[in-house]
């Protein structure tokens, strides 16, 4: 069962899943059979439905940049899904996180890195919401913790139309979105092919948690205007600073078990976002 499965990740996901033999039961809002995450007993009913084997769970709530909304996504809607999955006797679950709720340090941060006890705000809802996600996906036996880049490509805020390119244009209300600054604030990126791709092959991973990034973390001030010239937008002018839980991730672990990303960098995937 793949929820979040007309999501950008999860429309990525699918066909990778069902190509590689698997049978897959999509749940999404936005599905042929729709379901509210948010709310309990339908959800339940979905995965008693289904009786799958394994849920993977690509849920967000980001199609109208809604910060609160995501995270009640994360929170709520995840701790539905773990009910549910429990009730259905589901053993394992691949679950999307993100791999920049770390603590602040030097140098990009590897799993073994603690979450950020940050208590200013927003930054501390965020990590709060990432926090009771992973905590009710480590429920099930097997549980195994996705902590994706930053993504770009089809259906992001990075591609070609997006929230990012109206945020470097100029559009004022879309500058909530940050992330834009050509400053020494590291990033780290995927793209959402590389993000389906290693949720497949997470199947069969060991329990645990993984980041999954692209190789190279990059300060603001290099990425910031490769993107935009990639979208055809200005580039702001670089600036100094860093934000200092802004500080990319390693994908050592993934790797190890033989993931890698077919976008190893972001100098090249900018320019080429299609699936």
């Amino acid at each position: 069962m793949v929820a979040g499965a007309t999501g950008a990740v999860g429309r990525a996901l699918v066909p990778r899943l069902e190509a590689a033999g698997h049978e897959v039961v999509p749940v999404a809002r936005r599905a042929a059979r729709p379901v509210d995450v948010l709310d309990a007993a339908a959800v339940r009913r979905a995965v008693a439905r289904a009786a799958p084997d394994v849920v993977v769970h690509q849920l967000t709530g980001l199609a109208g940049a809604d910060g609160a909304a995501n995270n009640r996504i994360r929170t709520e809607g995840t701790r539905n899904l773990v009910d549910a999955a429990l009730a259905a006797g589901v053993r394992r679950i691949v679950a999307q996180s993100i791999a920049w709720a770390y603590a602040p340090g030097e140098g990009p941060a590897d799993e073994s890195v603690p979450l950020d006890p940050a208590e200013e705000q927003p930054r501390a809802r965020v990590v709060a919401g990432v926090r009771a996600l992973e905590a009710a996906v480590a429920e099930v036996p097997e549980a195994v913790v996705l902590r994706y880049g930053v993504l770009y490509g089809p259906g992001t805020w990075y591609a070609p139309g997006g929230a990012v390119a109206a945020a470097l244009a100029g559009d004022r209300e879309a500058r909530f979105l940050g992330g834009t600054a050509a400053d020494g604030s590291v990033t780290s990126f995927l793209h959402v092919a590389d993000a389906a791709g290693a949720a497949v092959q997470a199947l069969a991973w060991p329990p645990g948690t993984y980041n999954v990034v692209d190789d190279e973390p990059a300060a603001g001030h290099d990425w910031v205007p490769v993107l935009a010239g990639a979208l055809g937008v200005p580039a702001p002018e670089r600036s100094g600073g860093r934000v200092p839980w802004a500080r990319g991730a390693r994908n050592g672990r993934a790797r190890g078990l033989g993931w890698s990303p077919e976008r190893p960098s972001w100098r090249t995937g900018f320019a080429d976002q299609g699936l």
